[in-house]
């Protein structure tokens, strides 16, 4: 019942338009199944509070994957915090914090490549990673890079294979 709420969440999340380019067949920045601590929440205007990113619960020491090919935009410290930001082909940016960048500025990275370890210093009551998407300047929903799940009804009282 968690796992079929959680896909019916994320469906939803996912229904918003984020996006204006087409999505990137993007991979997961953690390994399965993704623990949401909180989700996106764009400001109304570009300096109002918000929440720009999601956070995914894991634990100090993950290691993190690129969610799709590109080259290294910046990798080392912002604010106090290791940061890894990832330039995409169709113009939009990932960004990853709090972690140690496993790679540096300028390299070539590939789809599901391990580029960071995730270090202390969230802003989340647990370990998290605080994963951002930007075009340009302005913040977009990650979770959009990530393939959609697809629905299944299953009968009253059973379980999903695996789950």
């Amino acid at each position: 019942m968690t796992t079929l709420l959680l896909s019916l969440l994320l469906a939803l999340s996912l229904s918003q338009p984020a996006l204006s380019q087409p999505a990137l067949p993007g991979v997961r920045p953690l390994p399965g199944p993704l623990t949401v601590a909180r989700w996106w929440d764009p400001p109304p205007t570009p300096y109002a509070a918000g929440h720009r990113g999601v956070d995914l619960s894991a634990p100090v020491g993950a290691e993190l994957r690129a969610v799709a090919a590109g080259r290294v935009h910046h990798a080392g410290p912002v604010a106090g915090r290791g940061v890894l930001s990832i330039a995409l082909p169709n113009g939009l940016r990932t960004t990853y914090e709090p972690v140690r960048p496993l790679v540096v500025e300028g390299e070539p990275v590939t789809a599901g490549q391990v580029v960071a370890v995730l270090t202390e210093g969230s802003h989340c009551p647990e370990p998290c990673l605080h994963w951002g998407l930007l075009a340009g300047e302005t913040y977009l929903n990650p979770l959009a890079l990530l393939p959609r799940p697809t629905p299944r009804l299953l009968p009253a009282g059973s379980q999903p294979v695996g789950g």
